[in-house]
């Protein structure tokens, strides 16, 4: 039986992309008699809208999906702040001071997310009262673990490789936005029961980081499924800030949606919008 779920930021509309992850996720359960979840991925500081959630609600539904609700990030911070002081008492975890700018240009290596921190901090700790974000030292994390592995079911069994990403952030400078993607999905994802994890092909490397904290904090291993993408006529995945149609407009205008959802099961994309078979971005 299949536990996944649909993990939408209210800091935009749901588009065509999130549609085909929403029917992906919401398929596999169905047809293992399992479980479908929405969660409301709302720590993203002030770019969270909370009324959108009301309308990711809405989309789903005129897709004709039904789902199980749990609870959003926000409900979630204490969990946070115990899983980053466990990782602190283990030694695993270092202050960071350094902006976007200052890493990209110190760093020497490129990752799956761009720049790859070159460790300024752990040779030049921040003084006290700087702001400051806190640091995964994947390099000792790694030591503590040993090898690990993690299994994709399109891509096949993979070796973990999360030095790829450097030393990750798991703890922001921000108080409104206090945990990464990566601390927070790993946590959110073992406290809600998932058992395949069920999203889009660039969030292929996250897994590397997401196994790693998985062995460290002790939690469950889920299986994957990173799926295919929808891309624009440039080649370029759908995304909000560019401007993708959204799924409240389609709705509001009158289209089908549960004939659309259709048309996604079966590949049939939107005139200018095609589906990348691409399975991974792993380099």
């Amino acid at each position: 039986m299949n536990v996944t779920r649909f993990a939408p930021s209210p800091n935009g509309p749901l588009h065509l992309g999130h549609a085909f992850s929403a029917i992906v996720a919401h398929d596999l359960a169905k047809e293992s008699d399992g479980r479908f979840l929405l969660r409301i991925e709302d720590i993203d500081g002030a770019r969270s809208r909370p009324e959108l959630a009301e309308t990711f609600r809405a989309d789903l539904a005129w897709l004709g999906l039904d789902w199980e609700e749990v609870p959003a990030q926000s409900s979630r911070i204490d969990e946070y702040e115990v899983a980053a002081a466990t990782l602190q008492a283990m030694g695993l975890l270092y202050p960071c001071r350094c902006t976007r700018a200052e890493i990209a240009a110190a760093a020497t290596e490129f990752g799956p997310d761009g720049p790859v921190y070159p460790g300024t901090c752990k040779a030049e700790p921040p003084g006290a009262g700087e702001a400051v974000a806190w640091r995964l030292d994947v390099d000792a994390a790694l030591s503590r673990t040993g090898p690990l592995s993690w299994v994709d079911e399109p891509a096949g069994e993979q070796q973990a490789r999360p030095e790829q990403f450097g030393d990750v952030v798991l703890v922001r400078k921000e108080a409104d936005t206090p945990a990464s993607y990566h601390l927070a999905a790993t946590l959110d994802d073992a406290a809600d029961g998932v058992t395949l994890v069920t999203r889009g092909a660039d969030l292929f490397a996250a897994s590397h980081i997401h196994r790693l904290l998985q062995e460290l904090l002790g939690l469950p291993v889920p299986r994957w499924h990173h799926h295919a993408l929808l891309l624009d006529e440039n080649g370029k995945k759908l995304a909000k800030r560019r401007g993708s149609p959204a799924l409240a407009e389609l709705r509001t205008a009158g289209e089908n949606g549960q004939a659309l959802a259709e048309r996604l099961r079966r590949g049939e994309m939107p005139a200018g919008i095609t589906l990348s078979q691409l399975l991974h971005y792993s380099p």
